[in-house]
């Protein structure tokens, strides 16, 4: 069996990894031209979708580099207000395994994790062939790249994103839509100077801060064990400590530059908490500014069942969800897992897709709408946000 996977992103590339495991022949295509050709985030919060699925699909070597390399847990979610007074704390509860990925809640670098995943798959993995179309026959599928060459596989596998070709191929009645929500991220690097900075209740996890119509994420990421070095055979990047955060508001509330790159929106960043604590906006002025960039936010509707093929999706390119509540990486990585143990469990292959796009559509279109509950329109954009997300940040 030939499968391709459209997209080398966290889904894309744990399906890789579960298929090569198995003994399938994957071959993934890549629109960028490298595994960092565009920043694509920093902090994730992993739990124990992300830690089972994970532990199903890679190798064990790289499973445990995975769990050596979250970031120390948080004790408790915390909402502040513009001038750090606490406005809500909610516990995460008991202290849990970190090596056990059925309890696991931790933090995670993207850049890191991605690298896991893209371990020992470097001849499997083609970038720069971005997919333009595919054509389904009896006996097959034919892709064609944007470059005008073609291939073939038994299935192919849509995991390319919000923006998704395939997803357009296969199901052109699927609609995204824009939230009007727009999210500056930005990262500071951790050294003496800015720990002394940040505030006691940054510390202790996941952390809020709502300001007028204006509101400021942030995270810690603290590595249990420093990637670089830490497993020779797999070449990590050399990434320290240091803080995430993110400023979101609606786009009328944050005007953004155009061209919008990284030091014109830092500067819109810093002039959204101009008026905030002395602390936070000594954080984002000892931010990395080249590390900035900005996340629109597109949510999926939900789609009617339809027929399986030799063509299924995962992750963003089926159901693409707001950051809120923290499930859009998690779910991709249980559709990997699901799709991987469809895919190989014997039996019709595509009888074995159906029944994953009928696990998948309930269980994914429900985290999509409760995304977007959480994000609803209220009197602050992030106060129902900050409510349903509590607990499940660590």
């Amino acid at each position: 069996m030939r499968v391709a996977v459209a997209g080398a992103g966290l889904g894309g590339l744990c399906l890789a990894q579960g298929l090569t495991r198995a003994g399938v022949d994957v071959q993934v295509f890549e629109r960028d031209d490298a595994l960092h050709g565009r920043r694509q985030g920093y902090r994730l919060h992993v739990d124990a979708r992300a830690g089972l699925a994970l532990e199903k699909c890679l190798p064990p070597r790289l499973f445990g580099l995975f769990l050596a390399t979250t970031g120390r847990p948080g004790t408790k979610v915390t909402v502040l207000n513009k001038r750090l007074a606490v406005l809500h704390e909610t516990p995460t509860g008991p202290a849990r395994d970190p090596d056990d990925p059925a309890t696991l809640s931790a933090s995670a670098d993207r850049g890191i994790l991605r690298e896991i995943l893209a371990a020992g798959l470097e001849e499997r993995t083609h970038y720069g062939h971005e997919l333009a179309g595919f054509e389904q026959d009896p006996e097959g599928v034919t892709l064609g790249f944007a470059d005008g060459s073609t291939g073939r596989a038994d299935l192919l596998v849509g995991a390319d994103g919000v923006g998704s070709a395939v997803r357009r191929g296969l199901l052109p009645e699927a609609r995204q839509v824009d939230t009007g929500v727009r999210i500056i991220y930005g990262k500071t690097p951790l050294d003496d100077a800015t720990r002394r900075l940040i505030p006691p209740a940054l510390h202790s996890g996941f952390t809020a801060i709502v300001g007028g119509r204006v509101g400021l994420a942030t995270g810690l990421v603290e590595f249990r064990h420093p990637p670089a070095g830490f497993a020779p055979e797999v070449r990590l990047s050399p990434v320290g400590d240091y803080l995430m955060w993110a400023v979101s508001a609606r786009q009328d509330r944050l005007p953004l530059p155009a061209p919008a790159d990284a030091t014109a929106l830092y500067a819109v960043a810093c002039r959204a908490i101009r008026s905030w604590h002395p602390a936070l906006r000594a954080l984002l002025a000892a931010a990395s500014v080249e590390e900035t960039f900005l996340v629109r936010v597109r949510i999926a509707r939900r789609v009617p069942a339809w027929k399986p093929s030799r063509v299924t999706l995962l992750g963003d390119a089926i159901h693409a969800m707001s950051p809120a509540r923290g499930s859009g990486a998690n779910t991709a990585l249980m559709d990997a897992a699901n799709l991987c143990e469809a895919m190989t469990g014997g039996g019709n292959p595509i009888a074995q897709i159906g029944a994953y796009e009928e696990s998948m559509r309930g269980y994914g279109f429900a985290a999509v709408e409760a995304s977007t509950q959480a994000e609803a329109a209220t009197a602050h954009p992030f106060r129902q946000w900050l409510r349903d997300r509590a607990g499940r940040w660590a």
